[in-house]
């Protein structure tokens, strides 16, 4: 019965999304494509506010941040490097009965099932079963790789291949000496980079959570190695309940970090609207992790659909800048002047045991000792490549997210004392696609019109404001209700007297007079 009831409510989200503007889908004129979504009036301003909001808190704001804007196609090796060339699919099965397609994780998932992981790939556990048809008769799962395949230049053959790309994350590692020989930033600092991205899902599903085409926010925060710390300050700052995570130190390691930005992030996702309570913090275990990874977490939100995930947060060591290291034949370490002085002030002794004690951490965890030599040898000479934190958030999900959280049916009185059923949108005032509808009383009266446009072009000079002069006003305020304005201003003949207007809060529903003046302070205060 809940589940029914959550299907509901999922059904009528996507009809309001439609209706008023927010989603559309994609060549619908033509019966659609599967995995594409349009963003109307309504939802554009919404996914627009989202990313604002993303970058003035990660990039404006913060001094140790860049921004960058790459190409969504690259040099092909790009993805050879970086293994998604090779690696990047999911397993897939078909339906020998049916024809149908399924990612064989997800077939699993939905009868409550586990993929079984073999030594080769992936088999399908006893019992599972197509859902379209009821049929057990499933292919084995095979890989299937996710990237948009593409040719650069009139010759279609293989050494015109490219790829769209299906994260943002590689451009950032790509040009990482560029912007840090552009920036005259140190490590640490990070890249943002919010953009489009590409994967050929076998199953695009629920509504915009699981496209073909999105967009994503990302961040890829360089640090120091621990080894590195440790030489510089002495030691490395080991990470406590009562560690202060308000400003980055010096003596930090990449587990204090990894937290910092579990931290920031978890804010952010509370200041753009999300209640704290409906955020689910997941770590992954340590057979989830890549095989890279030193740890992740997962911010998740309960869809109608179930929990899923909104953001990663991971400490990806320094994998990605040795992999193009590796393959581009370029340099990817830093000279850090701090570490060379460091190490300048230690005698033979110090060195030999600080040598020795790296060695043998890194052959416990099963790393090659001429490797963990060679890097001492590296860090001696004030080089490293830096390790890195990556925060990923993807602004379609939150965007839906969002929707969803603010999505409200509830009974209200109307003007005959009868009850209605209001729709409303209780986005946070800060990313509501629009902030303020005016309405002239009537607009048959020439002078309280001209007033009402006054007062809405003074608005619209700062905000993004709706301008409707048709019905009554009680539907006026439905209209704006379902787009999620949070206050409504209605210009009538006491203003053309003592110049005040009526606000209407859309949550409280409660009407005030108020002047202009102190009407504007008290949208920017909301805004903020």
């Amino acid at each position: 019965m809940a589940e029914n009831k959550e299907n509901l409510k999922m059904e009528a989200i996507v009809s309001l999304c439609k209706r008023r503007g927010f989603i559309f889908q994609s060549s619908e004129i033509y019966g659609g494509i599967n995995g594409f979504w349009d963003y109307g009036p309504l939802g554009c301003e919404l996914k627009k506010n989202v990313k604002d909001s993303w970058w003035k808190r990660t990039v404006r704001l913060r001094e140790d941040v860049e921004g960058l804007d790459a190409t969504i196609i690259m040099h092909p090796d790009i993805w050879r490097a970086s293994g998604h060339a090779a690696g990047f699919a999911d397993p897939m099965v078909d339906c020998k009965d049916c024809r149908k397609r399924f990612r064989a994780d997800q077939l699993c998932e939905e009868q409550g099932l586990q993929l079984v992981k073999t030594a080769t790939g992936f088999a399908l556990p006893e019992g599972c079963k197509c859902t379209a048809c009821g049929s057990t008769n499933l292919t084995e799962p095979r890989a299937f790789n996710l990237m948009f395949k593409t040719f650069v230049g009139p010759v279609e053959d293989e050494n015109s291949v490219a790829y769209l790309r299906p994260d943002t994350a590689q451009a950032i590692f790509a040009e990482f000496g560029n912007v840090l020989s552009t920036s005259r930033q140190a490590v640490p600092f990070g890249i943002a980079q919010v953009g489009k991205s590409f994967r050929n899902e076998i199953n695009p599903r629920n509504f915009t959570f699981r496209s073909r085409e999105f967009e994503q926010m990302e961040l890829e925060y360089f640090i120091k190695p621990d080894e590195a710390v440790e030489l510089i300050c002495g030691h490395v700052a080991k990470l406590t309940p009562e560690t202060d995570l308000s400003e980055p130190q010096a003596d930090w390691g990449w587990e204090i970090w990894h937290r910092y930005w579990v931290e920031q992030r978890r804010q952010w996702l509370i200041d753009v609207g999300l209640p704290p309570e409906t955020i689910v913090e997941y770590w992954q275990k340590p057979d989830e992790l890549a095989h890279y990874a030193r740890a992740c977490v997962d911010f998740e939100y309960t869809f109608p659909f179930g929990t899923q995930e909104l953001e990663g947060i991971a400490a990806r060591s320094d994998f990605d800048l040795t992999q193009h290291q590796v393959h581009s034949g370029k340099s990817m370490e830093v000279f850090d002047e701090q570490l060379k002085n460091a190490v300048a002030a230690l005698d033979d002794a110090a060195r030999a045991a600080f040598r020795e004690k790296t060695v043998a951490e890194w052959v416990s965890r099963g790393k090659d000792p001429e490797k963990a030599a060679a890097f001492v040898d590296r860090l001696f000479e004030g080089k490293y490549i830096p390790h890195v934190i990556e925060p990923s958030a993807g602004a379609d999900r939150m965007t839906l997210a969002l929707i969803c959280d603010a999505y409200a049916e509830e009974e209200v009185p109307n003007d005959k004392g009868k009850k209605d059923v209001r729709t409303v949108l209780r986005f946070s005032p800060k990313v509501a696609p629009v902030k303020v509808a005016v309405f002239p009383l009537v607009k048959n009266k020439p002078e309280l019109y001209a007033k009402a446009r006054e007062i809405f072009k003074t608005l619209r000079a700062e905000w993004n404001c709706f301008w409707d002069e048709s019905g009554a006003i009680g539907r006026r305020y439905r209209r704006q209700d379902e787009a999620g304005t949070p206050f409504c201003v209605t210009v009538d003949f006491d203003t053309l007297e003592n110049g005040t207007v009526t606000v209407r809060d859309r949550d409280t529903m409660r009407q005030e007079r108020v002047t202009v003046e102190d009407l504007v302070r008290k949208i920017r205060a909301a805004v903020g």
